[in-house]
C-alpha cells in the first residue's frame, strides 16, 4: 500500500502514465482552498471531456473498470477511498503490477491517505471500495461518455488479484458483477 507521496516514486510503485498529483491546502479560519488541476498543468495536457461526482456509501465496490481511448483524473473530495490501479497493457513495463492507495481527506487521524489527484491512463484496470461512511469521487475524463470506449472485469474477476473484503457487506452493481470489453480500438502506450 503506497502512503506518501516519496513511495509512489518508487519503481515497484510505478504504472507509466498513471500520475499523482499533491495537492496543496490553503486553510483559515472561514475553511481551506485547494486547486484540484489546472489546464496548463502537464498532468492535464490532454484535456477535458466531462466532469462527473459520484456519492459513494461506505463499502461500495466499483471495479474493476478500464478504457481504451479514454484518460480518467480521480479526485476524492471527502471521505476516503481504497483506490486500486493494476496495469493491463502488455506491452508496459510494468504490465501486470497492482499498486494500492487510499485517497481522499488527510487528516491526523488518517496521515496515509493522500491528498491527491490522480491520472489514470488507458488500458489501466481502475477499482476503489468507500471505506468511510460515504465519499465524494469527483473524476474528469478526456472525452465525453462513450460506451464503446467502456470495459469491465468483474469486481471479484481472478484478472486482478485483490480482495475486496466480505462480500456479503459489499455494495457492487449488476456491471460491476460482470465482465465486458470495449468496443473501440485500444490506444497502445509508448
Amino acid at each position: 500500500m503506497i502512503t506518501s507521496f516519496a513511495e509512489s516514486a518508487l519503481p515497484e510503485n510505478v504504472i507509466p502514465g498513471a500520475v499523482f498529483k499533491k495537492l496543496t491546502t490553503h486553510v483559515d479560519g472561514r475553511g481551506f482552498f485547494r486547486e484540484i488541476i489546472r489546464s496548463t498543468d502537464d498532468f492535464f495536457a490532454e484535456g477535458f471531456g466531462q466532469w462527473s461526482h459520484s456519492v459513494m456509501q461506505q463499502n461500495t465496490v466499483k471495479a474493476w473498470h478500464y478504457h481504451h481511448l479514454q484518460i480518467d483524473w480521480w479526485y476524492a473530495a471527502a471521505g476516503v477511498i481504497h483506490t486500486v490501479l493494476y496495469d493491463n497493457r502488455e506491452e508496459s513495463p510494468s504490465f501486470g503490477r497492482k499498486i494500492e492507495f487510499l485517497l481522499g481527506e488527510q487528516n491526523d487521524e488518517n496521515p496515509q491517505v493522500l491528498c491527491a489527484a490522480i491520472k489514470i491512463p488507458p488500458g489501466v484496470l481502475h477499482g476503489c471500495k468507500v471505506i468511510t461512511q460515504t465519499a465524494h469521487l469527483f473524476y474528469i475524463t478526456s472525452r465525453t461518455y462513450d460506451p464503446a470506449d467502456e470495459g469491465r472485469f468483474a469486481f471479484d474477476s481472478g484478472k486482478v488479484q485483490h480482495d475486496w473484503g466480505n462480500k456479503d457487506e459489499l455494495i457492487v452493481s449488476a456491471n460491476d458483477r460482470r465482465d465486458f470489453l470495449p468496443h473501440a480500438q485500444r490506444v497502445r502506450s509508448a
